[in-house]
């Protein structure tokens, strides 16, 4: 006597279990974060260079596999975590005038710069940036991407204003932004105070309106 196995599985159904083992399971968010906050604790030991997926996967408690799931090498790991903290999906500062534009980039960029990322996952990558153009390549493009738009941004806005004549360049607005700030905060380890910013972004605006435009 034979059983009679029911109805044969539709088509979908069949895929679909095909399907779940080998793959479907959902990236979870809190072995994510902690693959994240493990890149952090190796490059504090070891920097970038000798820094592994063994060593990052052991200090998160998870197999590589979970690591390479997310990401295929440990420079797309250290850019994402770049990424994670730039500017790019904040919106271009709008508030009415220059300077007022400036202070708050500044504020914004200070708070950024007292991230762990900032202070030493960057400084490492610039230095192997140094001796290897992909990595300079791809540092160049997470760190100035989103900062570049908001530069240019406050540059278009005053310009419409009549604050700025029409040539002046977002590259040099984001040399005065930026470079005095990470000096400070990153290079020199000096306190930023608020009243500090109101000075930078005065000094800033002053550059700005006095620069004679690209050579």
């Amino acid at each position: 006597m034979t059983t009679d196995p029911g109805p044969a599985p539709s088509a979908t159904a069949s895929a679909s279990a095909r399907r779940a083992p080998a793959g479907a399971a959902v990236l979870r968010e809190d072995v994510t974060e902690a693959i994240r906050n493990a890149v952090l604790e190796e490059l504090a030991a070891v920097g970038f260079s000798r820094m592994s997926i063994e060593g990052i996967a052991r200090r998160a408690g998870v197999g590589k596999t979970a690591v390479y799931r997310r990401w295929k090498s440990k420079l797309h790991l250290v850019l994402d975590l770049v990424g994670a903290f730039a500017v790019d999906g904040l919106p271009v500062p709008a508030t009415g005038s220059l300077y007022g534009d400036v202070r708050v980039l500044l504020e914004v960029m200070s708070h950024v710069l007292r991230h762990p990322v900032a202070s030493a996952v960057i400084p490492d990558l610039l230095v192997e940036a140094s001796r290897n153009p992909e990595i300079a390549d791809a540092v160049r493009g997470a760190l100035l991407d989103g900062q570049h738009r908001m530069a240019q941004g406050i540059v278009s806005d005053a310009v419409a204003r009549g604050e700025l004549p029409a040539q002046i360049s977002p590259d040099h607005a984001l040399d005065l932004l930026i470079g005095p700030l990470y000096w400070r905060q990153v290079v020199v380890r000096d306190a930023v105070t608020p009243a500090h910013l109101d000075t930078l972004a005065h000094q800033v605006v002053a550059g700005l309106k006095s620069a004679p435009g690209p050579a």
